[in-house]
């Protein structure tokens, strides 16, 4: 794919007062050279901002209102809102996870508070039903609505993004068009558990990771171009004379200092690259994958994959503004910052989401040692251990259980509710009966069309060596290929959810090879097109379809086996 730049010269004039320069500029070449470093290191956004947050906002907009449509369907909870809803009442009750057989003391738990957090929030705007099972509010919409606002905040994140990593508006709105029509972000939106969360936050840290690819790049451009500019030379000693001729020689001497500091200084550039210091997006970044660590300990995965891009990326722009020693450039000038947005920071975040845990005294193992900060960490420190040695031995059966592989193709895809309407009953008319689902799949042409698409960002990367396939796979690795060492644990199709934004940018940037650069020929250019328009229609069309059983929509029993393409979807 081809991003477009638009050559904007420098100003030849110094202020709206200085004559125009009309001969030879002198620093012409500094110029030219300064330019085509920037436009290179970070190419320009594409068309009118203002365009494109309406573009991706209409996106969203549409994402929104499928998501919070009927949210309060089917009522009561379902799955595995019975453990999660009770989690989040408590959270909001007593700051911690109670027990909800005794509805006293705490409840042993086996992910980290926030997604539940969210949930309680949610909750208590809206309703809750309590540990005694008496409604308060709107109970259902109290638990879902944080899903949907978070599913559709996703939306709106990835299409913001992908248009930052394409740089093109089109190609963003597209990616959240998929991301928005895709079955199981759709029911995951819907329902009061955690991946939403997780998918969300992830989604997130992508976004600032590419802002902050963009921003240092930039700062990278800046200080080089600064270094280009010819420095002045010493200013002339008190009382005019020449620096050498001062009775004490301190003028000449600090002249000189000046000077070799400044030539070691560009030594140092030269060989390394100028420092960036700490930068914002980059920190936010390393929040956003803490938050989402705090809502499932499996986002460690995507701290590791993110936190190589980033250090990869950096030695990529020094070695494009030409560092002679990229790589110990990186180490030397971005390592102690880079450790601190991708170590410190999720760490710090991570603790804080369990703040509830800390100042409260009901929390489980929370005084299991004792009184007191020490013991209060002891004790924290053996609750994760006793978490990390359920998730290491959990490996009972379960009907809709999948290993990861099959996650790819959709085999074995989770129904989390089901009923059989009789004729004359909640508006089944089918004298053969009716069926009642919410299943957790995926739209075929986005899981099927993307998993296929990661091999060709396989061989672009090969071919090209593009950082955006090299994000694509890094990013779906990160949340795909830790399963594998887990062949035994009990898994489910949901589990797949943070893969899916990396699917979806695989196609997108699939897309934008189809489209092909502007300079392409009009018959490439419409024949890429008709190829993305007619894909998109079939997702749209396929979402439709499987919508029913998405939404727990009552139909004829038979509209509901047509549905069933393969057995293990029943």
């Amino acid at each position: 794919m081809t991003a477009t730049t638009a050559h904007v010269p420098l100003s030849a004039s110094g202020g709206g007062d200085t004559p125009r320069v009309t001969g030879p500029d002198p620093l012409g070449p500094q110029r030219s050279r300064s330019q085509a470093l920037r436009e290179r290191l970070c190419p320009p956004m594409p068309g009118s901002p203002l365009a494109g947050w309406l573009a991706t906002l209409s996106v969203a907009v549409v994402a929104g209102l499928l998501r919070f449509w009927n949210l309060t369907q089917p009522r009561g909870v379902y799955f595995d809102e019975v453990y999660y809803t009770k989690d989040a009442w408590g959270l909001l009750t007593a700051g911690y996870e109670i027990n909800s057989t005794t509805c006293s003391g705490p409840a042993y738990v086996v992910h980290p508070p926030f997604g539940k957090w969210l949930m309680a929030a949610s909750e208590g705007l809206f309703g809750y039903t309590n540990c005694a099972g008496a409604p308060h509010g709107d109970p259902e919409l109290g638990w879902r609505f944080s899903s949907a606002l978070f599913g559709t905040l996703a939306v709106l994140v990835l299409a913001r993004a992908a248009r930052r990593m394409f740089r093109s508006t089109l190609l963003g709105c597209f990616a959240g068009l998929l991301l928005a029509l895709d079955g199981l972000e759709f029911v995951q939106s819907r329902i009061g558990i955690l991946d939403i969360f997780l998918m969300t936050g992830i989604v997130v840290a992508l976004a600032c990771l590419l802002l902050d690819r963009d921003d240092g790049r930039a700062r990278l451009a800046d200080r080089l171009t600064a270094a280009l500019a010819p420095r002045p030379g010493p200013a002339p000693p008190p009382g005019g004379g020449s620096l050498g001729a001062n009775a004490d020689g301190a003028h000449s001497a600090d002249a000189d200092a000046a000077v070799a500091a400044a030539g070691r200084e560009d030594r140092l550039r030269e060989l390394y690259g100028p420092r960036l210091g700490l930068r914002k997006w980059r920190l936010a970044c390393g929040g956003a994958l803490g938050l989402s660590m705090g809502v499932k300990w499996s986002a460690l995965y995507t701290i590791i994959g993110f936190a190589a891009l980033a250090i990869a990326w950096d030695i990529g722009a020094r070695r494009t503004g030409g560092a002679r020693q990229p790589v110990l450039g990186a180490l030397r000038r971005d390592l102690p910052a880079w450790a601190a947005a991708f170590v410190v920071v999720p760490i710090v975040t991570f603790l804080a989401t369990w703040t509830g845990w800390f100042i409260t005294d009901g929390g489980y193992y929370r005084h299991f040692y004792g009184d007191g900060f020490g013991a209060a960490v002891h004790g924290w420190w053996k609750y994760q251990m006793a978490v990390l040695k359920f998730h290491e031995g959990l490996d009972q059966g379960h009907a809709f259980a999948s290993h990861p592989m099959s996650w790819l193709v959709m085999a074995r895809p989770v129904a989390y509710y089901y009923s059989s309407p009789a004729y004359g009953t909640s508006g089944c008319h089918d004298p053969a009966g009716c069926s009642r689902e919410v299943l957790a799949l995926g739209n075929p042409a986005v899981w099927w069309v993307g998993t296929a698409g990661l091999l060709g960002m396989l061989a672009w990367w090969v071919a090209r060596r593009d950082w955006r396939a090299a994000l694509v796979l890094v990013g779906f690795g990160s949340a795909f290929l830790p399963w594998l060492l887990f062949p035994n644990r009990t898994m489910f199709f949901f589990y797949a959810l943070p893969c899916l934004p990396f699917l979806v940018l695989g196609i997108t940037a699939l897309a934008g090879l189809a489209l092909g650069p502007r300079e392409a020929s009009d018959a490439r250019r419409l024949t890429g097109a008709l190829t993305v328009g007619v894909y998109t229609i079939v997702v749209v069309l396929l979402f439709a379809y499987f919508y029913p059983i998405l939404a727990a929509q009552v139909i004829p029993y038979s509209s509901w086996r047509a549905r069933m393409w393969f057995p293990g979807w029943i």
